[in-house]
């Protein structure tokens, strides 16, 4: 019996020419049978054997061309099933080398995409590597400047030492007094202290007139508080008794009143 072929694990539904080779072998198997039932009777007629002889040998002829007519049948359906399965084994692979196309695509534009980011990290790295670079290098040349300020600062200082003594608070002054612009001179500086205070820093007057009004005069240049308040000299320390700070305001006061020391003879 005629099995259905199947075609990738699906069972084909019977065609026409499917039914028409089925019925063709139903046909064979009938005549074999009529022949088979024929009589051997010797009563048969000569006629009657020719007319069954004939009948069985055009039966046969047609179960031939059936058989051939099938078998040209299952080969054409072969091969198109062959050829179904070709193109759905093509399409299948061109539907995965289209995929296989797509999914590479993506992996080179992600790829792309992450050498991009890459790219861009590593020049910002270097970027900020580069202004850490220069600001390190700024903090250092400060740093530099600011030593090199401080021992100039200290060479200056060295240089411009004075002596603890009349001589050296008298220069002191002057110096400190050129950078302010207050006139004055050695001798006049030195010629007013010897007479105000015979060149003691912590002499005090508590005889005069600002002493009974409670501000006597003191240091080296005999000043009251509020004067010396008043013509204090920055850079100077704010102890009345300090030599220099004495000598300073006093002189800053004398170049207001009297235009300099130098112009002061008497109490002033």
């Amino acid at each position: 019996m005629l099995k259905n072929t199947t075609t990738r694990g699906r069972s084909r539904t019977l065609t026409k020419h499917h039914k028409i080779a089925i019925g063709g072998v139903a046909a064979l198997g009938a005549a074999a049978l009529a022949f088979s039932a024929v009589p051997s009777s010797a009563e048969t007629t000569t006629t009657s054997e020719a007319a069954s002889t004939q009948n069985v040998v055009s039966g046969t002829d047609k179960v031939k061309d059936v058989k051939v007519s099938l078998t040209d049948q299952l080969a054409a359906s072969k091969l198109k099933a062959e050829a179904i399965e070709a193109r759905q084994k093509a399409q299948a692979e061109a539907k995965a080398e289209a995929q296989a196309k797509v999914e590479a695509a993506k992996k080179k534009t992600a790829a792309e995409a992450a050498a991009k980011k890459k790219a861009a990290a590593e020049a910002a790295r270097k970027k900020a590597e580069a202004a850490r670079k220069k600001a390190e290098a700024a903090r250092k040349a400060k740093e530099a400047a600011s030593r090199s300020a401080k021992r100039t600062a200290v060479k200056k200082t060295a240089v411009k030492s004075y002596p603890n003594n009349l001589d050296g608070w008298i220069r002191e002054s002057l110096a400190i007094m050129k950078k302010h612009g207050i006139p004055g001179s050695y001798s006049g500086i030195h010629r007013n202290i010897m007479r105000e205070s015979s060149g003691n820093p912590m002499a005090i007057n508590n005889w005069d007139i600002n002493a009974i009004n409670g501000v006597p005069s003191k240091g080296l240049l005999q000043v009251i508080p509020p004067t010396f308040k008043a013509y204090h000299v920055p850079g100077t320390s704010w102890n009345i008794y300090d030599p220099v700070a004495n000598i300073t305001a006093a002189c800053n006061y004398a170049a207001d009143r009297y235009g300099s020391m130098d112009n002061v003879n008497s109490a002033y």
